[in-house]
Formats: structure tokens, C-alpha cells, sequence
């Protein structure tokens, strides 16, 4: 039976025009079923800001947007040594791999402090899920994205020991465990952008 590796290669180099879906299909479809429970979200939180344009933007100029940003930065980061990370498995490098993973859980795992961080004060302040709308949505999107966060974090530390324990490691199982990831990212992308620049 052909390993995982093996057959990636012909799609990749032997056949550079051979169609090549990476991950695995049960991912894909947990995936694009989480995002069709975000994008309702992002619907009803636009149809709400929508009806009351100034609660929000008021609301909206109490997040600590230093924070967003530098929470941004640290899901891109992660997300990149993640990319590199399967790369360098992918073409047997596990050592290398093995690097990039550590980097990536090291990195990401700054974005759960941080966000706890900035909810600590306002939380502080009275601005709770029940002060309005706004807030509502606030907590329960990044909530349920830091779950995604603290979720993704775990199955890279499966990835991590799936690695130290097989010298021919099944791609299929890394790729997916970056592509989770990398939706975990593409959301905060959207929600910073919903939360923090959107006037």
C-alpha cells in the first residue's frame, strides 16, 4: 500500500497539472460546516449594526484595538511557521517540522493570554455580554473563536507527538491539523476586521 508521501508525490512533482486536495475530507467538511456558523453570525451581527449604527460604533470605540492588532499579528505568525512546518514534514525534514510546530504552539498560544487580557479589563468596567448589542455579539464570537484557538492548539500538540512517533508520518493527518488552523486564523481576520476597524 502507498504511503501518504508517496502519494503526494505524483500529484505534486511527478504530475505538477494532477489535481491535489490536501487534509483529509472529514476535515474539510467539519470546516466548511464551521464557517457556515460563523458567516450566520457575521450576518446577524451586519443586520443588528445595520439597525443601530451608533450603539455599535460607540460600543465598538471601548475595544482595545493594540490588542487586535497584535493578536493579528500572532495568528499570521503562527499560521506561517505552521505552512513551514508541513512543508518541511511533507519533505521529510522532521526535525525542521518538529521546530515549526514548537514555534507555532509557542507563538498561537499568546493569542488565549492576550484576549484574556483585553476582556479582564472591560469585563472590569461593566462592559458585559448583557450591557447591549454590541457586546453580546463581542464575547460570543471571539468566545466561540477561542475555543477554535485553544482546540487548534491541542491538535497541534497531536500533530507534534504524531511526529515524534512515526518516521514516515501520515501527511494527510499534518496537512489537516494546518488547515484547521488556518480557518482558525482566516475567522479572527474577519472578526477583527468586524469588531475593530469596521466604522
Amino acid at each position: 500500500m502507498m504511503s501518504s508521501s508517496s502519494a503526494l508525490a505524483p500529484g505534486r512533482a511527478g504530475n505538477p497539472r494532477a489535481r491535489y486536495l490536501p487534509g483529509e475530507a472529514g476535515m474539510w467538511f467539519f470546516i466548511l460546516g464551521d464557517l457556515l456558523i460563523f458567516g450566520l453570525y457575521f450576518i446577524a451581527y451586519m443586520v443588528y449594526r445595520g439597525q443601530d449604527s451608533a450603539l455599535f460604533l460607540h460600543s465598538q470605540q471601548q475595544l482595545n484595538q493594540s490588542i487586535g492588532v497584535i493578536n493579528t499579528l500572532v495568528l499570521l505568525t503562527s499560521s506561517w511557521c505552521l505552512a513551514l512546518g508541513t512543508e518541511a514534514a511533507r519533505d521529510g525534514k522532521t526535525a525542521h517540522a518538529l521546530r515549526l510546530f514548537g514555534a507555532t504552539v509557542a507563538i498561537g498560544g499568546l493569542f488565549p493570554f492576550l484576549k484574556l487580557l483585553e476582556w479582564g479589563p472591560k469585563l472590569a468596567a461593566g462592559h458585559t455580554a448583557g450591557e447591549n448589542l454590541f457586546f453580546m455579539f463581542y464575547y460570543v464570537m471571539t468566545g466561540l473563536h477561542l475555543c477554535h484557538v485553544l482546540l487548534g492548539l491541542v491538535i497541534i500538540g497531536f500533530m507534534i507527538r504524531h511526529l515524534r512517533r512515526n518516521p514516515l508520518p501520515d501527511v494527510k493527518f499534518l496537512e489537516a491539523g494546518a488547515i484547521y488552523w488556518h480557518m482558525v486564523d482566516l475567522l479572527w481576520l474577519v472578526l477583527f476586521a468586524l469588531f475593530y476597524l469596521m466604522r
